[in-house]
């Protein structure tokens, strides 16, 4: 460990000599990438207005001044002298702020210090023991509902700087999450304990580099210190992201569901329904479509090859993003990005958006009237809504339905209720119909499929699985035929 740390510090004594940004940033184009990034990078943050901000691997400062301008206090930390003295030179002038020279894995802040931690390529300094040794400091420093924001060269280097060694370790995204995911935090208060862990709101490759350098391996994640779950703790889940992930949207659950619903699609008629629904939408040239729930991503290619829009596909499976950004290189279209990102919690400037689309995903979110509310404030005016989702009918619900529902941890309201929450959340022109008889046909209509591709089925997944899907669709008939399980269809406008 401490033979890393020196070779570490050795590595960064070379490239701190004149605290330039080409130096920090090992680049020789590092002033032009600086004039893009910069407001990409800031622009993913919370509001990081009146709080307390501590800057890890801060460096020469390139960020810790925009942190200054409206934080209540930034804490700058970096582990070059050089680094540290020409971000107090350019930036203490600025307002409340301190600046400390330190190894990250020395330090030591009180519990519940921070609103926001931010770092911007340091955690692949570190080996993976002190990556998660800091991570679990990390999540006691902030307060909860706090953010983690940090960014990462993953995979291989990006910078063309000549390295005689290079100690910095390229992990995958996979590997982080699965760091960040890991880590539990559990605070006493009195006679009661709290635990806490880290939530993903947003997880996406920086865009700035895929634009200037044709490289996707800038990624960069905001997580939120939250409590944990007690009922997904004790089905083994610490968060929600990880029930999905491991539960329904298995990396082989995924592709079962896609040769059902055909290729790209993993939600009701596939692209049959797809077409039918963007055809209400009266998509131009240059729209920006937020499609929340993406899945892997069918229902994107889709509108813009046909339509020319720009989407943004976003979902709380790190499965189903991983799957959609494969796609995605083989596909080409620069035109459709995804991001693992939580729709509850994401940020977006108002009037971002055109159109948001969403195709059965709701039904994991309880708040629904919040989240209509933030889609309301993310459209433009005359932006418009469209969702289908699962839906259910009046209760008493029948036991069979009831278990149904419990395991998959859905939340449900009938066709009408669910217009009424796009009407109080501020929408026009809303649209609620039930379209439950549609969905029998098309589940009829998928069955029938099965059975004509129940060899090629078993051969590329198993007997096991084919009856499955075929018992969960048939399943599925039988509760729209007593009348529990529902299918609506949602239409509306932001004036």
């Amino acid at each position: 460990m401490e033979r890393e740390r020196n070779s570490m510090t050795e590595f960064w004594k070379e490239h701190s000599q004149c605290a330039t940004v080409e130096e920090m940033m090992l680049d020789s184009n590092a002033r032009e990438l600086t004039q893009h990034e910069l407001p990409e990078i800031l622009s993913l943050l919370p509001s990081i207005q009146n709080t307390d901000i501590l800057e890890l691997g801060a460096g020469i400062g390139r960020y810790t001044s925009h942190l200054i301008g409206k934080a209540r206090h930034v804490t700058a930390v970096d582990f070059m002298e050089k680094f540290v003295e020409k971000n107090r030179e350019d930036n203490s002038h600025l307002g409340n702020a301190e600046f400390i020279q330190s190894d990250v894995t020395q330090l030591n802040f009180p519990n519940n210090s921070f609103d926001l931690i931010f770092s911007n390529w340091l955690l692949m300094y570190l080996s993976d023991e002190e990556l998660k040794s800091l991570t679990e400091k990390m999540l006691g420093w902030l307060r909860p509902g706090g953010f983690l924001f940090f960014r990462e060269s993953c995979f291989h280097q990006s910078g063309d700087c000549k390295r005689d060694f290079n100690p910095t370790h390229y992990r995958t995204p996979a590997q982080y999450n699965q760091v960040m995911g890991s880590v539990l935090w559990v605070e006493s208060v009195g006679s009661e304990k709290h635990s806490y862990g880290f939530d993903t709101v947003l997880n996406r490759t920086v865009q700035t580099y895929i634009k200037m350098k044709k490289n996707q391996n800038q990624v960069c994640w905001l997580l939120q210190k939250t409590g944990r779950d007690v009922m997904l703790q004790e089905q083994g889940f610490k968060t929600f992201q990880e029930f999905l992930d491991n539960q329904q949207y298995t990396h082989r659950g995924i592709l079962r569901y896609e040769k059902m619903f055909g290729a790209g699609y993993v939600s009701t008629g596939g692209l049959s329904t797809t077409k039918e629904f963007v055809d209400l939408l009266n998509l131009k040239p240059g729209q920006k479509v937020l499609d929340v729930g993406c899945g892997i991503g069918g229902g994107d290619f889709y509108m813009a090859k046909n339509f020319g829009v720009e989407v943004l596909g976003m979902d709380l499976s790190s499965n189903m993003v991983e799957i959609a950004m494969e796609r995605a290189v083989q596909e080409k279209l620069p035109l459709v990005q995804f991001e693992v990102s939580d729709a509850t919690k994401r940020v977006f400037p108002e009037a971002n958006f055109d159109v948001v689309y969403s195709r059965d995903t709701i039904l994991h979110i309880s708040d629904k009237l919040a989240l209509f509310k933030r889609f309301h404030s993310w459209l433009k005016p005359g932006g418009r809504v469209l969702i289908s989702d699962y839906c259910c009918g009046e209760k008493p619900w029948s036991p069979q339905f009831q278990a149904y529902v419990n395991q998959r941890g859905y939340i449900l309201y009938t066709p009408q209720r669910y217009g009424q929450f796009l009407e109080e959340a501020g929408f026009t022109n809303v649209r609620a119909e039930d379209r439950t008889a549609q969905f029998i046909h098309v589940i009829k209509t998928e069955l029938e499929r099965a059975e004509a591709i129940k060899d090629e089925f078993i051969q590329e997944f198993s007997q096991e699985d084919y009856d499955a899907i075929v018992n969960g669709w048939r399943e599925k008939l039988q509760r729209c035929e007593t009348g529990d399980q529902r299918w609506g269809l949602f239409y509306a406008t932001r004036d």
